[in-house]
């Protein structure tokens, strides 16, 4: 029989059980976002070298429609000039042009997306010439760090994404390991940074096969709290 406990369970990340059961033991662990995420003190070293983080637990919403550059401009967002464009914002937040009507914004490390969270439940009243898509629901979010992520990808992905013809502010809208994914570059100062934000039903899948292609540069996974060490805003 359910409890309200039950109902008031946080939100977990497609990969929850699978990080359950590589790090069972919860002592120690922060917390951000309703996710555990385990800190190691060698992480931010990591980041910078080949780390692959889990970043579902961050906020992230998608935006369509021909009033939807209007809405996002009226709220304050910087919006990039052409589709296949991010732009990060003052805030740390990041915002993708995917179409000429279409738009995907990632919260910001600084506020653990809770601009974009506040936001989202105004945009929800908007009736007319826009609507909310739920990436939160339909989209988990990774991040492949340090100088060898376009290496890992190229093992996976068509699309070259090496940083002189893959700059940062770029999106490709692509195949990876044979299913569909959008890759953003993300890097800024010192941190090579590539965004994947694949579909949560298959991020079981994606999750070791990035694992795999990361061996060759002794790559591991990484807590949030070691990307937001490197983090802007």
């Amino acid at each position: 029989m359910a409890t309200l406990e039950d109902t008031l369970t946080a939100k977990r990340t497609p990969l929850y059980h699978l990080h359950q059961a590589n790090q069972p033991d919860a002592t120690g662990w922060q917390h951000l976002g309703g996710y555990a995420i385990k800190v190691e003190q060698d992480e931010a070293q990591g980041a910078s070298a080949c780390g692959l983080t889990d970043l579902s637990a961050l906020t992230r919403v998608g935006l369509r429609g021909k009033k939807a550059a209007t809405i996002l401009s009226e709220y304050y967002y910087q919006l990039p000039a052409a589709p296949n464009q991010a732009l990060r914002q003052e805030d740390g937040s990041l915002v993708a042009k995917l179409s000429a009507s279409e738009y995907l914004l990632l919260g910001s490390f600084a506020d653990d997306g809770e601009r974009i969270s506040r936001d989202e439940l105004a945009w929800q009243a908007e009736s007319e010439g826009a609507y909310l898509l739920p990436r939160q629901d339909t989209h988990a979010w990774l991040a492949l760090t340090g100088a060898h992520a376009s290496d890992v990808m190229a093992k996976l992905c068509g699309v070259d994404l090496s940083p002189k013809a893959f700059a940062p502010g770029h999106v490709a809208q692509t195949s990876v390991a044979r299913a569909s994914a959008i890759i953003i570059n993300a890097s800024h100062d010192d941190l090579s940074c590539l965004y994947l934000l694949v579909d949560s039903a298959s991020t079981c899948y994606f999750w070791p096969i990035l694992l795999d292609a990361m061996q060759e540069f002794e790559g591991k996974e990484l807590s949030i709290m070691a990307l937001r060490h490197h983090h802007p805003a």
